[in-house]
């Protein structure tokens, strides 16, 4: 059975790569917010924010966060990643800088998005796993995504439970 999951990423520069890990197919999830919907979201403030991000977790038993550049300490993804793990969901990061965008280009290796969190004491990366694929071919990035996203969502739904 697929797991449904709340896909967290910075929208402007991986939207591109994230749509490549949505369309694996390995798991499904929230569907993806056109920019003109997404514009409406946001002339609504904060809290219409808040709202939209609530709707689209409502269901999901885990947040995947596809971690590019610059994806750590991003308002929201750090928002996403909080309510995530505070509402009992499995919390789970991949980096896919290595994936290419529209353009054919790979970017940067991005900054950790746990490194603002802590659960008791502990430091939330110790806890929750961020999968970096060890390829620096964009194909062979896909292909291992593609081959493992699907643990990696049940184990991090095993760990969220543990704590």
């Amino acid at each position: 059975m697929a797991r449904n999951v709340f896909y967290s990423f910075h929208y402007a520069p991986d939207s591109w790569r994230a749509s490549q890990v949505r369309n694996m197919g390995v798991i499904t999830g929230n569907a993806p917010c056109r920019d003109h919907d997404w514009e409406e979201v946001t002339k609504g403030g904060d809290a219409a924010i808040k709202r939209w991000i609530a709707s689209q977790m409502s269901g999901r038993t885990c947040a995947v966060v596809l971690v590019g550049t610059n994806t750590a300490r991003r308002k929201w993804i750090n928002y996403e990643i909080e309510q995530a793990w505070g509402s009992g969901k499995g919390v789970v990061a991949v980096r896919i800088h290595g994936l290419k965008n529209s353009a054919g280009l790979q970017s940067a290796k991005g900054g950790d998005p746990y490194q603002d969190f802590n659960i008791n004491g502990t430091p939330l990366g110790s806890i929750a796993k961020t999968y970096d694929p060890p390829y620096a071919s964009s194909t062979y990035v896909y292909d291992y995504i593609q081959a493992n996203i699907a643990d990696w969502v049940e184990e991090a739904i095993k760990i969220r439970n543990r704590y």
